[in-house]
């Protein structure tokens, strides 16, 4: 990897650590598409060298919700169980899918991620939340699980929008809990992707460097910002985010 390379690295993944921290989600989604299209990385490489970078990224954004007051312990140690089971199935069959599809398919969870928060922002008055039951939590925990080692992100696809969305936990501490459990449910994916041989280590070091701090800083802005307000700049910039991506994804696919 030239220096040029590493530079662009690191560039992506400070972006990447910043949208974690501010949406819970790993940083994986921007960490894909960024390596395949502006480090020329073939797909299925694209989808796994996330995972090792998402490890310290998502930690470092969990730390800084835990100073805040925003992270339930519980409901992750119930998510995370589960979450490894189905990380570990999800990895399994990367080999046995078409890459490009999973990739539009992550494009296409972003953008239903989005809508979800977007329509709650627009909600007036609080409704009361769901109980966060152990079956639930495992039951999300293991869909998130498959979701990453599936697609290469942290699964908080899933998490976020169930989490803030259908059981009603406030949207900052569902941030912290999300990017607290993604720690643990990119461990099997990594491990198995790695034995697969998909993992670039020189990008994932770049990776790295950049979106640790990326993501203290979108955790900062996050913890500072108003529910409301939170939710509607969430899920507005991943539903972009989304299009976007669903795109270039979809033009591949017609080019071949």
């Amino acid at each position: 990897m030239t220096l040029g390379d590493g530079a662009i690295g690191i560039a992506i993944g400070l972006v990447s650590g910043l949208l974690a921290g501010l949406f819970g989600i790993g940083g994986g989604i921007l960490m894909t598409p960024g390596i395949q299209v502006l480090l020329g990385a073939p797909p299925i490489i694209a989808l796994a060298t996330p995972l090792p970078a998402i490890f310290p990224t998502a930690l470092a954004g969990a730390l800084a919700y835990r100073r805040g007051g925003e992270l339930d312990t519980r409901a992750a140690a119930w998510l995370a169980g589960p979450g490894l089971v189905g990380a570990s199935l999800g990895a399994w069959l990367t080999d046995h899918v078409d890459t490009t599809l999973l990739l539009l398919a992550t494009a296409l969870l972003l953008g239903w991620q989005a809508v979800a928060i977007i329509r709650d922002a627009r909600r007036r008055g609080r409704r009361e939340p769901r109980e966060a039951t152990a079956p639930i939590l495992g039951g999300i925990g293991a869909v998130a699980g498959f979701v990453s080692g599936l697609l290469g992100i942290g699964g908080g696809l899933v998490m976020v929008p169930l989490l803030a969305g259908w059981l009603g936990m406030p949207l900052k501490r569902a941030l912290g809990t999300s990017l607290l459990v993604i720690v643990a449910l990119v461990v099997p994916g990594t491990i198995v992707h790695s034995a697969l041989g998909h993992i670039d280590w020189g990008i994932c070091l770049a990776l790295v460097v950049g979106g640790v701090p990326g993501a203290r800083l979108g955790a900062a802005l996050a913890l500072g910002a108003k529910e409301r307000t939170l939710r509607l700049a969430v899920g507005g910039g991943l539903l972009a985010i989304s299009v976007a991506y669903a795109v270039d994804q979809a033009a591949t696919m017609l080019s071949h």
